[in-house]
């Protein structure tokens, strides 16, 4: 019986085409934010993808003024954003996060500036703020798989040159790497990642799928391409799974997304047979318990001590 109402829930929501559309847009999100997630943690830019989600935002405001799809604004937007940090960073006198910071306010300002020049606020600009994946036309989803698939094979086809840079820089540029366009490239890739996930989890959610999936797959394996796949099973089960949730309890899907991701990183945190703070903790109880034990034996045999045990 149990068996029986199991499959119910699973299949109860696939009689909508809309589910079906979610199901396949976050599964998609998961996916492309799990891989590219190893980078971004690899070369520390939760920040970047931060500044690049919400610089995406005037272009999804323009999107919908115009009536034209949001995913050609935040596209152009995001990859403006690309470009000029890559292309301020390389002042000598002007570090990366600056560039990051004067970038970031001032995109965001400027959408705030045209939401403040429409009419009324509506909930379709609400919706990409905080995600609306039931309202995925057929549209956008065909948009989400194209700029998916560009970004996984770009990922694909450059990955040995990108985990070198991430890694190695100064290896990169010593076997004559392109360092500075290969970290634009990655720039432009996180862009793509950002821009599939806007329906999903709206661009204010898109970091935490960008950071946790990956940080979770981190606590189990070791190898860079390992991470990636992982990490990309990872997000795609919990796009899925919150998408259900959020069907069955009536919760916003992207909140409820990214809730369920965070879940599985903590439960990952505690429980990892090989990272985790349980295994840890064992691990730190147990040396504690031998340095205790070697100086007791210490104590009872003088002559082990050394020469200073007799001063």
């Amino acid at each position: 019986m149990d068996l029986y109402v199991l499959w119910q829930a699973l299949i109860e929501p696939l009689q909508f085409a809309f589910i079906q559309r979610g199901i396949v847009e976050v599964v998609l999100m998961g996916a492309v934010c799990g891989a590219m997630g190893a980078f971004v943690i690899a070369r520390g830019w939760g920040f970047i993808g931060d500044a690049i989600a919400h610089a995406v935002f005037p272009g999804v405001v323009i999107a919908y003024l115009g009536h034209f799809s949001f995913f050609l604004g935040a596209l152009a937007f995001g990859a403006l954003t690309a470009i000029g940090v890559g292309a301020i960073s390389r002042s000598d006198r002007l570090k990366e996060d600056t560039a990051i910071g004067i970038l970031f306010a001032g995109m965001f300002a400027l959408g705030v500036v045209l939401i403040s020049s429409a009419r009324s606020y509506t909930a379709d600009l609400g919706a990409i703020l905080f995600g609306n994946v039931l309202g995925v036309s057929d549209a956008d989803l065909l948009a989400a798989l194209l700029l998916a698939a560009l970004a996984s094979a770009v990922l694909f086809f450059m990955h040995k040159e990108l985990v070198l840079v991430a890694f190695d820089r100064t290896m990169a540029a010593a076997v004559g790497l392109p360092v500075v366009w290969l970290d634009l490239l990655l720039l432009l890739l996180l862009t793509l990642t950002i821009v599939v996930s806007l329906q999903a989890v709206g661009n204010i959610l898109v970091v935490a799928m960008l950071i946790t999936p990956a940080a979770t797959a981190r606590l189990y394996v070791e190898r860079f391409h390992t991470l990636m796949l992982l990490g990309a099973l990872i997000g795609a089960l919990c796009g899925a799974g919150g998408l259900y949730l959020s069907y069955h309890l009536s919760l916003a899907s992207g909140g409820t997304i990214v809730l369920l991701t965070t879940a599985v990183f903590l439960a990952s945190f505690i429980f990892s047979p090989k990272y985790g703070w349980i295994v840890g903790y064992r691990q730190r109880q147990r040396l504690a318990r031998t340095d205790s034990e070697h100086f007791r034996h210490a104590d009872f045999h003088p002559e082990e001590r050394g020469p200073q045990a007799h001063d």
